[in-house]
């Protein structure tokens, strides 16, 4: 690892730990030139995960994406950014076994919307009307007779329990 001072290549490791994320190692070195010491940190390389859309053009992932739709369907609900953090992690998790480099934008839409309705049935609504593109009234009673004969009972991001 190159020295910040002096750009010699040759350092040594004074002492090494995992990150707080779990993710990432943290190294601490000293300069066997100058005696410098810096920090640097080790990462796993991600792979690049491409979306493939309805229309066939591709993105890459982006869990902002997910993030802000949900928010945006959990908007005056019960629900923590702390709870829709864990449910993008998930996604993300999930995406990412299953597929090789590139997933349908269904799948992950389908992701989402099964961890909603574990998590708020308001907000699962909301994203599965824009999701779904509900074209008239019927389709979303049909969407709520579905829930109601499920008997779905979820929790909220305050750990309140709805029906």
């Amino acid at each position: 690892m190159r020295c910040p001072k002096c750009h010699s290549l040759k350092s040594s490791v004074v002492d090494s730990r995992q990150a707080e994320d779990g993710n990432t190692i943290r190294r601490r070195r000293s300069c066997d030139q100058c005696g410098q010491r810096f920090t640097t940190y080790e990462r796993i390389e991600e792979k690049t995960l491409v979306v493939v859309k309805k229309d066939g053009t591709r993105e890459q992932f982006s869990r902002e994406k997910i993030f802000n739709g949900i928010i945006r369907s959990a908007q005056k609900r019960p629900v923590s950014t702390n709870a829709i953090d864990e449910v993008v992690n998930r996604i993300e998790q999930k995406v990412r076994a299953q597929s090789d480099g590139e997933v349908e934008s269904d799948v992950i839409g389908n992701l989402v919307m099964e961890e909603l309705v574990e998590l708020d049935e308001i907000t699962y609504v909301r994203f599965a009307s824009v999701y779904r593109s509900f074209k008239d009234v019927g389709e979303l009673e049909n969407l709520l007779k579905q829930m109601i004969s499920k008997g779905s009972r979820v929790k909220t991001g305050n750990d309140h329990e709805a029906k």
